[in-house]
């Protein structure tokens, strides 16, 4: 048991991101025992001072064993933006006004814009609708000229400075990683950070890139996330899933740039695709919207929540609603709450999924968790356990989905950091790590009992090794414990 709070018995993993509403170590542990497995920084907004000061308060409560959370960086990514104003204008339907495109030729009429992609002119068409602020304010190209574009107002809008802007259908020419991208994954490698999430992810070269990157400066160890945000990303999807190792389905800048009632298909479809290939997936935004303003969730979202939980999500995750909203604690109460309910009804259906980037030895031990699992299933064992120093055998094991808990154990911590993720996965550290593997068995089942997940009488399936000739041989084992 953790100090302090009850162990919650839930497979899908819970991401929430730190901000204003975060204030310190109280809220960052009552996160923790909420259910919350990962905390998400926005570098969006994010300040490395106060990043920093946060990463320190988590280790320290990793290390005593209060709590067990994962470090996510969310890269800002290539945005397309409008430019500054002096102040809000206001548009009404119908209006028609220039948007430019060449930044020398701008200057503020009271309806004029400026679109920061230096390519808008070539790229767009006639016809086009561009949406500002989110989608909150849509125009119409009427006509592309050498400097701007002749744009009419599909409706009424307050329109600020630096407003995000979406063009829906259009191969962006813009780069993987920009420059304010890589300070901030340089600041991931020195930190030790767990993941970090790819923003506007296109193309397999694009995760390929980044993995590049990771690797010059030192940190291959982190977990890329890809998050999925237009067409293009769809249309790529096979390849992005082959280079990463998870997929972000992330909802906000996605529903804008394709059309919306395609959504939840892609959501599904992506969930579906990223599994086959063995890999992790989190859905993302407007989860729990209305907690940002109110202590209770609608009735839609609720559902939500169930339906990405039946779609066998490994994780979902908060965005505003715990780093800026009124009720961060109460809206993780709800996601938990939510997912334990949800879980009470998933059928077990365990799908077979594709051995690309396995070597034979890993194609051994999968085989070997399959036939545990159906076995461990149909004898009506309490748990499975599997011994781990990285993170491969985990994820093998959830990605089958299996009916039981998974307890992964490992010597290091970074290891339980990267199963925080995996969908059913409880990784456990075993500090005093014995090279003799029934020592482990012995540690790990101790740490449980202790803990209260598992009693006398119990029965576990292992996948474990011995040692015979000089070599390790996997072997599956069942167990009552004593």
């Amino acid at each position: 048991m953790t100090p302090g709070s009850e162990f919650i018995m839930k497979n899908t993993k819970i991401i929430a991101t730190h901000g204003p509403a975060i204030s310190g170590e109280s809220d960052l542990l009552a996160l923790y025992d909420a259910g919350v497995n990962i905390i998400r920084f926005n570098f969006s907004h994010a300040r490395y001072d106060v990043v920093r000061e946060v990463l320190k308060i988590m280790r320290k409560n990793n290390r005593n064993g209060r709590a067990a959370l994962s470090m996510l960086l969310d890269t800002k990514g290539p945005e397309i933006r409008t430019g500054d104003l002096s102040m809000k204008q206001e548009y009404k339907t119908g209006d028609v006004f220039k948007f430019y495109t060449d930044k020398k030729y701008f200057s503020e009429d009271g309806s004029a814009l400026f679109c920061d992609y230096p390519y808008l002119g070539e790229d767009a068409f006639e016809g086009q609708v561009i949406d500002v602020d989110s989608g909150l304010f849509q125009v119409k190209v009427l006509k592309i000229h050498d400097t701007y574009l002749e744009v009419e107002a599909q409706n009424g809008a307050l329109i600020g400075s630096r407003r995000h802007i979406n063009l829906p259908g259009i191969r962006l020419k813009m780069p993987g990683i920009t420059e304010k991208d890589r300070e901030d994954i340089r600041f991931a490698v020195e930190e030790s950070m767990d993941f970090i999430a790819m923003s506007f992810v296109r193309s397999k070269e694009h995760v390929e890139e980044l993995r590049n990157y990771l690797k010059e400066l030192g940190g291959e160890q982190i977990k890329i996330i890809s998050k999925i945000e237009n067409q293009e990303g769809i249309d790529n999807l096979t390849g992005i899933i082959e280079a990463s190792d998870g997929i972000m389905v992330a909802r906000g800048d996605l529903g804008i740039e394709v059309p919306i009632e395609k959504l939840p298909t892609y959501q599904s479809n992506m969930v579906r695709d990223t599994l086959a290939q063995g890999k992790f997936t989190i859905i993302a935004t407007h989860m729990l919207e209305s907690m940002i303003e109110n202590p209770s969730p609608t009735r839609a979202e609720v559902s939500d929540i169930y339906n990405s939980v039946m779609q066998r999500s490994d994780a979902v995750m908060l965005s505003w609603e715990t780093a800026a909203g009124k009720y961060p604690i109460q809206s993780v109460n709800v996601m938990s709450a939510t997912i334990c309910e949800a879980e009470k009804n998933i059928i077990p259906q365990h799908k077979d999924f594709s051995n690309a980037g396995l070597n034979s030895r890993d194609i051994e031990k999968k085989s070997l968790i399959k036939s545990a699992i159906y076995a461990g299933e149909e004898m009506g064992v309490q748990a499975l356990f599997i011994f781990t120093k990285s993170w491969k055998l985990a994820r093998l094991a959830s990605s089958f989905r299996p009916n039981l808990p998974i307890y992964a154990f490992t010597m290091h911590l970074q290891s339980v950091a990267y199963m925080n993720v995996l969908y059913g996965v409880y990784p456990q550290l075993i500090e005093n790590w014995d090279q003799e593997f029934i020592e482990n068995i012995y540690s790990a089942i101790d740490l449980c009992k202790a803990k209260k997940l598992l009693k006398a009488g119990d029965r576990i399936m292992l996948v474990n090794d011995i040692r015979k000739g000089g070599k390790e041989i996997p072997l599956v084992e069942l167990m009552e414990i004593t």
